[in-house]
Protein backbone atom coordinates (compact mmCIF):
# COMPACT_ATOMS: atom_id res chain seq x y z
CA UNK A 1 0.00 0.00 0.00
CA UNK A 2 2.78 2.34 0.88
CA UNK A 3 4.48 1.32 -2.63
CA UNK A 4 1.36 2.51 -4.22
CA UNK A 5 0.81 5.87 -2.49
CA UNK A 6 4.35 6.72 -2.94
CA UNK A 7 4.43 5.69 -7.01
CA UNK A 8 1.06 7.94 -7.02
CA UNK A 9 3.36 10.89 -6.43
CA UNK A 10 5.87 11.87 -8.73
CA UNK A 11 9.38 11.12 -8.08
CA UNK A 12 11.61 14.26 -6.72
CA UNK A 13 13.10 15.81 -9.93
CA UNK A 14 15.10 18.67 -8.75
CA UNK A 15 16.54 16.66 -5.48
CA UNK A 16 16.56 13.06 -6.21
CA UNK A 17 20.43 12.24 -4.18
CA UNK A 18 18.98 14.19 -1.19
CA UNK A 19 15.72 12.28 -1.27
CA UNK A 20 17.73 8.78 -1.69
CA UNK A 21 20.90 10.02 0.91
CA UNK A 22 17.71 10.74 3.19
CA UNK A 23 16.03 7.55 3.11
CA UNK A 24 19.22 5.68 3.16
CA UNK A 25 21.11 7.52 6.18
CA UNK A 26 17.51 7.09 8.10
CA UNK A 27 16.59 3.74 7.36
CA UNK A 28 20.07 2.79 8.81
CA UNK A 29 19.53 4.80 12.02
CA UNK A 30 17.06 2.59 12.98
CA UNK A 31 19.81 -0.14 13.45
CA UNK A 32 22.28 1.65 15.61
CA UNK A 33 21.39 0.09 18.71
CA UNK A 34 21.62 -4.01 17.19
CA UNK A 35 24.94 -5.80 18.43
CA UNK A 36 27.14 -6.66 16.28
CA UNK A 37 27.17 -9.92 14.45
CA UNK A 38 29.90 -10.93 12.85
CA UNK A 39 32.83 -11.69 15.32
CA UNK A 40 35.32 -9.82 12.70
CA UNK A 41 34.47 -7.00 14.17
CA UNK A 42 36.84 -7.30 16.98
CA UNK A 43 39.47 -7.61 14.74
CA UNK A 44 38.80 -4.06 13.12
CA UNK A 45 37.90 -2.52 16.42
CA UNK A 46 41.59 -4.10 17.66
CA UNK A 47 43.30 -2.60 14.83
CA UNK A 48 41.96 0.87 15.02
CA UNK A 49 42.19 0.87 18.90
CA UNK A 50 46.26 0.52 18.02
CA UNK A 51 45.46 4.03 16.08
CA UNK A 52 43.80 6.24 18.71
CA UNK A 53 46.03 4.46 21.60
CA UNK A 54 49.68 4.73 19.91
CA UNK A 55 48.74 7.00 17.20
CA UNK A 56 49.00 7.02 13.11
CA UNK A 57 52.55 6.91 12.31
CA UNK A 58 52.85 3.69 14.62
CA UNK A 59 49.91 2.25 12.68
CA UNK A 60 51.27 2.50 9.36
CA UNK A 61 54.60 1.27 10.78
CA UNK A 62 53.47 -1.84 12.53
CA UNK A 63 50.78 -2.83 10.48
CA UNK A 64 51.50 -6.75 9.85
CA UNK A 65 54.27 -6.57 12.51
CA UNK A 66 53.28 -5.61 16.39
CA UNK A 67 49.95 -4.74 14.81
CA UNK A 68 48.38 -8.10 13.32
CA UNK A 69 46.96 -7.24 9.74
CA UNK A 70 45.53 -11.31 9.30
CA UNK A 71 44.03 -10.78 5.93
CA UNK A 72 42.69 -7.59 6.19
CA UNK A 73 43.55 -3.85 4.24
CA UNK A 74 44.67 -1.07 6.42
CA UNK A 75 42.59 1.97 4.94
CA UNK A 76 39.26 0.98 6.83
CA UNK A 77 40.50 0.22 10.03
CA UNK A 78 42.82 3.48 10.02
CA UNK A 79 39.74 5.47 9.15
CA UNK A 80 37.93 3.69 12.45
CA UNK A 81 40.98 4.89 14.24
CA UNK A 82 41.13 8.19 13.07
CA UNK A 83 37.55 8.70 14.50
CA UNK A 84 38.09 6.81 17.93
CA UNK A 85 41.02 9.39 17.96
CA UNK A 86 38.86 12.70 17.62
CA UNK A 87 35.50 11.48 18.85
CA UNK A 88 36.97 9.05 21.68
CA UNK A 89 35.71 5.03 21.40
CA UNK A 90 32.20 5.62 20.73
CA UNK A 91 30.64 3.41 18.43
CA UNK A 92 27.84 5.86 17.28
CA UNK A 93 30.55 7.39 15.30
CA UNK A 94 31.31 4.41 13.28
CA UNK A 95 27.92 3.75 12.72
CA UNK A 96 26.96 7.76 11.70
CA UNK A 97 30.29 7.22 9.45
CA UNK A 98 28.87 4.11 8.01
CA UNK A 99 25.72 5.07 7.58
CA UNK A 100 26.69 8.44 5.23
CA UNK A 101 29.10 6.03 3.19
CA UNK A 102 26.06 3.62 2.97
CA UNK A 103 23.73 6.64 2.21
CA UNK A 104 26.58 7.98 -0.31
CA UNK A 105 26.96 4.80 -1.97
CA UNK A 106 23.06 4.70 -3.01
CA UNK A 107 23.85 7.98 -4.27
CA UNK A 108 26.22 7.58 -6.10
CA UNK A 109 24.31 4.17 -7.45
CA UNK A 110 22.00 6.85 -8.91
CA UNK A 111 24.50 8.83 -10.76
CA UNK A 112 26.47 5.69 -11.78
CA UNK A 113 22.75 4.68 -13.61
CA UNK A 114 22.43 8.61 -15.04
CA UNK A 115 26.09 8.65 -16.34
CA UNK A 116 25.57 5.52 -18.15
CA UNK A 117 22.01 6.07 -19.41
CA UNK A 118 19.59 8.35 -18.30
CA UNK A 119 17.96 10.02 -15.21
CA UNK A 120 14.73 7.69 -14.50
CA UNK A 121 17.23 5.28 -14.93
CA UNK A 122 19.76 6.37 -12.13
CA UNK A 123 16.75 6.82 -9.76
CA UNK A 124 15.39 3.49 -10.30
CA UNK A 125 18.79 2.05 -9.73
CA UNK A 126 19.33 3.83 -6.32
CA UNK A 127 15.60 2.77 -5.25
CA UNK A 128 16.64 -0.73 -6.11
CA UNK A 129 19.77 -0.93 -3.87
CA UNK A 130 17.12 0.33 -1.13
CA UNK A 131 15.67 -3.35 -2.05
CA UNK A 132 18.41 -5.38 -0.40
CA UNK A 133 16.77 -5.82 3.36
CA UNK A 134 20.20 -7.41 4.47
CA UNK A 135 22.53 -4.08 3.73
CA UNK A 136 20.49 -2.53 6.56
CA UNK A 137 21.91 -5.17 8.61
CA UNK A 138 25.38 -4.86 7.48
CA UNK A 139 25.28 -0.79 7.65
CA UNK A 140 25.70 -0.50 11.79
CA UNK A 141 28.57 -3.02 11.85
CA UNK A 142 32.28 -2.02 12.60
CA UNK A 143 33.31 -4.03 9.33
CA UNK A 144 34.57 -2.97 5.76
CA UNK A 145 31.91 -4.63 3.27
CA UNK A 146 29.93 -1.17 3.31
CA UNK A 147 32.94 1.37 3.47
CA UNK A 148 34.80 -1.07 0.60
CA UNK A 149 31.39 -0.95 -1.63
CA UNK A 150 30.98 2.90 -1.23
CA UNK A 151 35.13 3.66 -2.38
CA UNK A 152 34.64 0.57 -5.39
CA UNK A 153 31.65 2.16 -6.98
CA UNK A 154 32.94 5.84 -6.09
CA UNK A 155 36.35 4.61 -8.16
CA UNK A 156 33.85 3.90 -10.99
CA UNK A 157 31.96 7.09 -11.04
CA UNK A 158 35.21 9.36 -10.94
CA UNK A 159 36.65 6.83 -14.00
CA UNK A 160 33.86 7.43 -15.96
CA UNK A 161 33.63 11.37 -15.31
CA UNK A 162 37.33 10.97 -15.82
CA UNK A 163 37.31 9.27 -19.54
CA UNK A 164 34.21 11.45 -20.33
CA UNK A 165 35.43 14.62 -19.00
CA UNK A 166 38.99 14.72 -18.09
CA UNK A 167 40.01 17.09 -15.98
CA UNK A 168 41.25 16.84 -12.43
CA UNK A 169 38.82 13.94 -12.32
CA UNK A 170 41.60 12.06 -14.49
CA UNK A 171 44.00 11.95 -10.99
CA UNK A 172 40.86 11.77 -8.49
CA UNK A 173 39.96 8.72 -10.53
CA UNK A 174 43.43 7.02 -10.19
CA UNK A 175 43.70 8.26 -6.04
CA UNK A 176 40.07 6.74 -5.51
CA UNK A 177 40.94 3.16 -7.09
CA UNK A 178 43.67 3.44 -4.84
CA UNK A 179 41.40 4.15 -1.92
CA UNK A 180 39.28 0.73 -3.00
CA UNK A 181 42.56 -0.98 -3.45
CA UNK A 182 43.52 -0.62 -0.16
CA UNK A 183 40.28 -1.02 1.80
CA UNK A 184 39.85 -4.93 0.83
CA UNK A 185 41.88 -7.58 -0.68
CA UNK A 186 38.69 -9.01 -2.57
CA UNK A 187 38.38 -5.36 -4.61
CA UNK A 188 41.42 -6.59 -6.56
CA UNK A 189 38.99 -8.57 -8.48
CA UNK A 190 36.66 -6.40 -8.43
CA UNK A 191 38.55 -3.38 -10.09
CA UNK A 192 38.62 -5.03 -13.19
CA UNK A 193 35.82 -2.76 -13.83
CA UNK A 194 37.59 -0.27 -14.21
CA UNK A 195 39.00 -1.66 -17.19
CA UNK A 196 36.10 -3.04 -18.22
CA UNK A 197 34.46 0.92 -18.02
CA UNK A 198 37.35 2.50 -19.77
CA UNK A 199 37.30 -0.20 -22.35
CA UNK A 200 33.74 0.70 -23.08
CA UNK A 201 33.80 4.18 -23.00
CA UNK A 202 36.93 4.30 -25.41
CA UNK A 203 35.47 2.37 -28.10
CA UNK A 204 32.14 4.58 -27.83
CA UNK A 205 34.02 7.74 -28.12
CA UNK A 206 34.93 6.31 -32.19
CA UNK A 207 31.63 7.62 -32.80
CA UNK A 208 32.07 11.14 -31.63
CA UNK A 209 36.08 11.52 -32.69
CA UNK A 210 37.41 11.08 -28.97
CA UNK A 211 38.75 7.55 -28.70
CA UNK A 212 42.40 8.63 -28.97
CA UNK A 213 41.58 11.66 -26.43
CA UNK A 214 39.93 9.32 -23.96
CA UNK A 215 42.30 6.21 -24.38
CA UNK A 216 44.94 8.83 -23.46
CA UNK A 217 42.95 9.86 -20.33
CA UNK A 218 42.39 5.99 -19.23
CA UNK A 219 46.33 5.48 -19.76
CA UNK A 220 46.87 8.18 -17.31
CA UNK A 221 44.42 6.95 -15.18
CA UNK A 222 45.74 3.57 -14.68
CA UNK A 223 49.52 4.69 -15.06
CA UNK A 224 48.75 7.39 -11.88
CA UNK A 225 46.67 4.14 -9.89
CA UNK A 226 49.64 2.11 -10.79
CA UNK A 227 52.05 4.28 -9.51
CA UNK A 228 50.03 5.03 -6.00
CA UNK A 229 49.28 1.20 -5.61
CA UNK A 230 52.45 -0.18 -6.39
CA UNK A 231 54.28 2.44 -4.14
CA UNK A 232 52.80 1.40 -1.23
CA UNK A 233 52.78 -2.54 -1.35
CA UNK A 234 56.58 -2.16 -2.13
CA UNK A 235 56.52 -0.20 1.39
CA UNK A 236 54.97 -3.40 2.89
CA UNK A 237 55.83 -6.08 0.56
CA UNK A 238 56.84 -9.02 3.09
CA UNK A 239 53.32 -8.17 4.85
CA UNK A 240 51.77 -8.27 1.28
CA UNK A 241 53.32 -11.35 0.15
CA UNK A 242 52.53 -13.17 3.46
CA UNK A 243 48.51 -12.27 3.14
CA UNK A 244 48.21 -12.97 -0.65
CA UNK A 245 49.56 -16.57 0.21
CA UNK A 246 47.13 -17.05 3.58
CA UNK A 247 44.65 -15.98 1.12
CA UNK A 248 45.89 -18.37 -1.32
CA UNK A 249 46.09 -21.42 0.79
CA UNK A 250 43.50 -20.43 3.20
CA UNK A 251 41.16 -17.99 2.38
CA UNK A 252 40.17 -19.35 -1.10
CA UNK A 253 39.84 -22.80 -0.50
CA UNK A 254 37.57 -21.92 2.87
CA UNK A 255 35.33 -19.89 0.11
CA UNK A 256 34.18 -23.56 -0.95
CA UNK A 257 33.18 -24.44 2.39
CA UNK A 258 31.72 -21.36 3.81
CA UNK A 259 28.95 -19.30 2.11
CA UNK A 260 25.20 -19.23 1.50
CA UNK A 261 22.78 -20.07 -1.69
CA UNK A 262 22.35 -18.05 -4.43
CA UNK A 263 18.85 -19.06 -3.77
CA UNK A 264 19.12 -17.55 -0.26
CA UNK A 265 21.01 -14.62 -1.60
CA UNK A 266 19.39 -13.37 -4.28
CA UNK A 267 15.74 -14.13 -3.51
CA UNK A 268 15.31 -13.33 0.66
CA UNK A 269 18.49 -11.38 1.15
CA UNK A 270 17.69 -9.04 -2.21
CA UNK A 271 13.47 -8.55 -2.86
CA UNK A 272 12.94 -10.83 -5.81
CA UNK A 273 11.64 -7.92 -7.79
CA UNK A 274 15.07 -6.71 -8.05
CA UNK A 275 16.87 -9.80 -8.96
CA UNK A 276 13.94 -10.81 -11.55
CA UNK A 277 14.21 -7.33 -12.99
CA UNK A 278 18.03 -7.72 -13.12
CA UNK A 279 17.71 -11.09 -14.94
CA UNK A 280 15.49 -9.57 -17.50
CA UNK A 281 17.78 -6.93 -18.39
CA UNK A 282 20.38 -9.62 -19.65
CA UNK A 283 18.56 -10.33 -22.65
CA UNK A 284 17.25 -6.20 -23.16
CA UNK A 285 20.91 -5.96 -23.25
CA UNK A 286 21.51 -8.51 -25.85
CA UNK A 287 18.83 -7.28 -28.20
CA UNK A 288 19.72 -4.09 -28.22
CA UNK A 289 23.60 -4.76 -28.33
CA UNK A 290 24.18 -2.19 -25.61
CA UNK A 291 27.79 -1.86 -24.78
CA UNK A 292 27.24 0.10 -22.15
CA UNK A 293 25.57 -2.27 -20.02
CA UNK A 294 28.72 -4.47 -19.97
CA UNK A 295 30.10 -2.14 -17.43
CA UNK A 296 26.85 -3.11 -14.92
CA UNK A 297 27.00 -6.74 -15.53
CA UNK A 298 30.54 -7.03 -15.15
CA UNK A 299 30.77 -7.30 -11.28
CA UNK A 300 27.57 -9.53 -10.91
CA UNK A 301 28.62 -12.31 -13.68
CA UNK A 302 31.75 -12.40 -11.41
CA UNK A 303 30.03 -13.71 -8.51
CA UNK A 304 28.60 -16.73 -10.75
CA UNK A 305 32.14 -17.01 -12.42
CA UNK A 306 34.24 -17.56 -9.28
CA UNK A 307 31.43 -19.05 -7.30
CA UNK A 308 31.37 -16.49 -4.28
CA UNK A 309 28.61 -17.65 -2.39
CA UNK A 310 29.70 -16.16 0.50
CA UNK A 311 27.15 -12.74 0.40
CA UNK A 312 29.58 -10.36 2.46
CA UNK A 313 31.71 -10.86 -0.36
CA UNK A 314 29.25 -10.27 -2.43
CA UNK A 315 28.29 -6.51 -1.18
CA UNK A 316 30.37 -4.25 -3.26
CA UNK A 317 28.88 -5.76 -6.36
CA UNK A 318 25.18 -5.32 -5.05
CA UNK A 319 25.12 -1.53 -6.79
CA UNK A 320 26.08 -3.03 -10.20
CA UNK A 321 22.67 -5.46 -9.17
CA UNK A 322 20.33 -2.46 -8.82
CA UNK A 323 22.01 -1.12 -12.16
CA UNK A 324 21.39 -4.14 -13.78
CA UNK A 325 17.52 -3.80 -12.36
CA UNK A 326 16.95 -0.51 -13.07
CA UNK A 327 17.72 -1.33 -16.91
CA UNK A 328 15.19 -4.14 -16.70
CA UNK A 329 12.84 -2.12 -15.59
CA UNK A 330 13.05 0.12 -18.42
CA UNK A 331 11.35 -2.78 -20.57
CA UNK A 332 8.36 -1.69 -18.44
CA UNK A 333 6.56 0.76 -20.80
CA UNK A 334 4.23 2.21 -18.30
CA UNK A 335 5.88 4.27 -16.09
CA UNK A 336 3.86 4.00 -13.11
CA UNK A 337 4.51 0.80 -13.40
CA UNK A 338 8.14 0.99 -13.54
CA UNK A 339 8.07 3.46 -10.39
CA UNK A 340 5.89 1.28 -8.61
CA UNK A 341 7.99 -1.89 -8.76
CA UNK A 342 11.16 -0.23 -7.38
CA UNK A 343 9.10 1.58 -4.64
CA UNK A 344 7.40 -1.82 -3.99
CA UNK A 345 11.11 -3.05 -3.77
CA UNK A 346 12.56 -0.96 -1.23
CA UNK A 347 9.27 -0.73 1.02
CA UNK A 348 9.27 -4.13 1.26
CA UNK A 349 12.39 -4.27 2.20
CA UNK A 350 12.35 -1.62 4.70
CA UNK A 351 9.67 -3.63 6.05
CA UNK A 352 11.41 -6.80 6.72
CA UNK A 353 14.31 -5.19 7.94
CA UNK A 354 13.06 -3.47 10.29
CA UNK A 355 10.05 -6.35 11.70
CA UNK A 356 11.88 -9.18 10.69
CA UNK A 357 15.59 -8.81 11.05
CA UNK A 358 16.14 -6.47 13.31
CA UNK A 359 13.51 -8.29 16.05
CA UNK A 360 16.19 -11.00 15.37
CA UNK A 361 18.96 -9.20 15.96
CA UNK A 362 17.59 -8.40 19.47
CA UNK A 363 17.53 -11.90 20.57
CA UNK A 364 21.00 -13.67 19.77
CA UNK A 365 23.43 -13.62 22.38
CA UNK A 366 25.88 -11.13 20.96
CA UNK A 367 23.31 -8.57 22.60
CA UNK A 368 24.88 -9.88 26.11
CA UNK A 369 28.14 -8.00 25.33
CA UNK A 370 26.17 -4.50 24.39
CA UNK A 371 23.94 -4.61 27.62
CA UNK A 372 27.03 -5.36 29.64
CA UNK A 373 28.81 -2.73 28.26
CA UNK A 374 26.12 0.47 28.59
CA UNK A 375 25.66 -1.49 32.45
CA UNK A 376 29.08 -1.08 33.18
CA UNK A 377 29.14 2.44 32.23
CA UNK A 378 26.45 3.34 35.11
CA UNK A 379 29.44 2.14 37.66
CA UNK A 380 31.57 4.72 38.95
CA UNK A 381 35.08 5.05 37.90
CA UNK A 382 36.92 4.56 34.58
CA UNK A 383 38.48 0.60 34.88
CA UNK A 384 37.06 -2.57 34.92
CA UNK A 385 38.25 -6.18 34.95
CA UNK A 386 37.45 -8.94 32.66
CA UNK A 387 37.99 -12.82 32.81
CA UNK A 388 36.94 -14.77 30.15
CA UNK A 389 36.20 -18.68 31.93
CA UNK A 390 37.39 -21.36 29.37
CA UNK A 391 34.27 -23.10 26.81
CA UNK A 392 33.97 -26.61 26.80
CA UNK A 393 34.31 -27.11 22.96
CA UNK A 394 34.86 -23.77 21.53
CA UNK A 395 34.20 -23.48 17.91
CA UNK A 396 36.45 -20.03 18.26
CA UNK A 397 38.66 -18.35 20.56
CA UNK A 398 35.81 -16.74 23.20
CA UNK A 399 38.90 -14.19 24.20
CA UNK A 400 37.82 -12.22 21.02
CA UNK A 401 34.31 -11.07 22.91
CA UNK A 402 36.65 -9.00 24.93
CA UNK A 403 37.57 -6.18 21.86
CA UNK A 404 33.53 -6.32 21.31
CA UNK A 405 33.04 -5.38 25.06
CA UNK A 406 35.14 -2.71 25.01
CA UNK A 407 33.29 -1.61 22.15
CA UNK A 408 30.05 -0.93 23.75
CA UNK A 409 31.90 0.38 27.10
CA UNK A 410 33.69 3.65 28.19
CA UNK A 411 35.56 1.44 30.64
CA UNK A 412 39.09 0.84 30.73
CA UNK A 413 39.59 -2.67 30.25
CA UNK A 414 41.71 -4.87 32.19
CA UNK A 415 41.99 -8.43 30.89
CA UNK A 416 44.80 -11.47 30.93
CA UNK A 417 43.65 -14.64 29.06
CA UNK A 418 42.95 -17.56 31.18
CA UNK A 419 43.97 -21.18 29.48
CA UNK A 420 41.64 -23.57 28.15
CA UNK A 421 40.98 -25.71 25.41
CA UNK A 422 41.63 -25.64 22.11
CA UNK A 423 40.78 -27.67 18.70
CA UNK A 424 44.08 -29.57 17.39
CA UNK A 425 46.04 -27.44 14.89
CA UNK A 426 44.80 -29.19 11.85
CA UNK A 427 41.35 -28.40 13.31
CA UNK A 428 42.41 -24.64 13.53
CA UNK A 429 43.83 -24.55 10.08
CA UNK A 430 40.79 -24.48 7.93
CA UNK A 431 38.53 -23.27 11.02
CA UNK A 432 36.58 -20.23 9.01
CA UNK A 433 37.36 -18.34 13.15
CA UNK A 434 40.91 -19.35 12.77
CA UNK A 435 41.85 -15.10 12.87
CA UNK A 436 40.60 -15.81 16.58
CA UNK A 437 42.94 -18.50 17.92
CA UNK A 438 45.67 -16.49 16.26
CA UNK A 439 44.57 -13.38 18.39
CA UNK A 440 46.75 -11.95 20.59
CA UNK A 441 46.13 -9.47 23.82
CA UNK A 442 47.00 -6.09 22.76
CA UNK A 443 49.25 -4.27 25.42
CA UNK A 444 46.73 -1.41 26.10
CA UNK A 445 44.35 -3.93 27.95
CA UNK A 446 47.74 -5.19 30.85
CA UNK A 447 47.12 -2.71 33.56
CA UNK A 448 49.62 -0.73 34.79
CA UNK A 449 48.53 1.69 38.01
CA UNK A 450 47.36 2.38 40.92
CA UNK A 451 44.30 -0.15 41.38
CA UNK A 452 40.71 1.34 42.19
CA UNK A 453 38.90 -0.29 44.65
CA UNK A 454 36.38 -1.59 44.51
CA UNK A 455 36.72 -2.12 39.91
CA UNK A 456 33.71 -3.83 38.62
CA UNK A 457 33.95 -6.87 37.12
CA UNK A 458 33.05 -8.95 33.92
CA UNK A 459 32.97 -12.40 33.18
CA UNK A 460 32.14 -13.81 29.80
CA UNK A 461 31.29 -17.55 29.95
CA UNK A 462 29.35 -20.15 27.67
CA UNK A 463 26.90 -20.77 29.97
CA UNK A 464 25.25 -18.98 32.95
CA UNK A 465 28.01 -18.89 35.41
CA UNK A 466 27.78 -22.17 38.60
CA UNK A 467 31.11 -21.51 40.23
CA UNK A 468 34.04 -19.57 39.30
CA UNK A 469 37.69 -20.39 40.25
CA UNK A 470 38.90 -19.48 43.25
CA UNK A 471 41.06 -16.34 42.52
CA UNK A 472 38.13 -14.78 40.92
CA UNK A 473 36.13 -15.37 44.04
CA UNK A 474 38.20 -13.69 45.55
CA UNK A 475 38.07 -10.90 43.39
CA UNK A 476 34.64 -10.10 43.47
CA UNK A 477 33.99 -10.35 47.38
CA UNK A 478 33.38 -7.31 47.81
CA UNK A 479 31.30 -6.76 44.63
CA UNK A 480 27.85 -7.82 46.14
CA UNK A 481 25.68 -6.75 43.07
CA UNK A 482 25.49 -9.38 40.69
CA UNK A 483 23.81 -8.42 37.08
CA UNK A 484 23.38 -11.05 34.27
CA UNK A 485 23.06 -10.69 30.91
CA UNK A 486 21.88 -14.11 29.37
CA UNK A 487 20.25 -13.94 26.39
CA UNK A 488 20.95 -17.41 24.58
CA UNK A 489 19.43 -18.47 21.33
CA UNK A 490 19.64 -21.97 18.99
CA UNK A 491 20.86 -20.16 15.78
CA UNK A 492 24.64 -20.24 16.57
CA UNK A 493 27.29 -22.43 17.82
CA UNK A 494 29.27 -19.91 19.95
CA UNK A 495 27.03 -18.44 22.84
CA UNK A 496 28.45 -15.66 25.00
CA UNK A 497 26.51 -14.74 28.96
CA UNK A 498 28.14 -11.98 30.76
CA UNK A 499 28.28 -12.16 34.00
CA UNK A 500 28.96 -8.35 35.66
CA UNK A 501 30.14 -7.92 39.50
CA UNK A 502 29.85 -4.33 41.11
CA UNK A 503 29.95 -1.79 43.59
CA UNK A 504 26.30 -1.05 45.59
CA UNK A 505 26.63 2.31 44.53
CA UNK A 506 25.91 3.26 40.85
CA UNK A 507 25.44 6.43 39.10
CA UNK A 508 22.38 7.27 36.40
CA UNK A 509 22.42 7.49 32.97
Amino acid sequence: MLAFLLSRSPLPERAPSLFLFSVAFGASALFWKEPEVIVDASRYFTQAKHLSVYGAGYFLREWGNALPAWTDMPLIPFLYGLLFSVFGEERIAIQIFTATLFALTVVLTYRTGRELWDKEAGIHAGISLLGIPYLFTQVPLMMVDIPSAFFLLLSLFTLLKGIRCGGKWVPLAALTAFLAFFSKYSLWMMLSVLCIAGGVLVLQGRATGEERERLRRLSFTLLFFILLAGGAVLLKAGVVADQLNLLSLYQKPGLKRWGESYVSTFLFQVHPFVTFAAAGSVFAALRKRDLTYLIAFWLVALLFLFQIRRIRYGIPAFPMLALMASYGLREIRDGGMRKFAALCAMTCSLVIALFAYRPFLQSISGINLKSAGEFLDTVPGRKCEVFVLPYEAPVLNPIVSVPLLDLYTRKEIRFAPLPGPQPPPEVRAVSPFRFTWEYRNPPYYTYSGAVEDPVPVAVISEHPVRELPAFIRERIKELPVIHEFAVSDDIFLHQTVVTVYSPLRQRKK
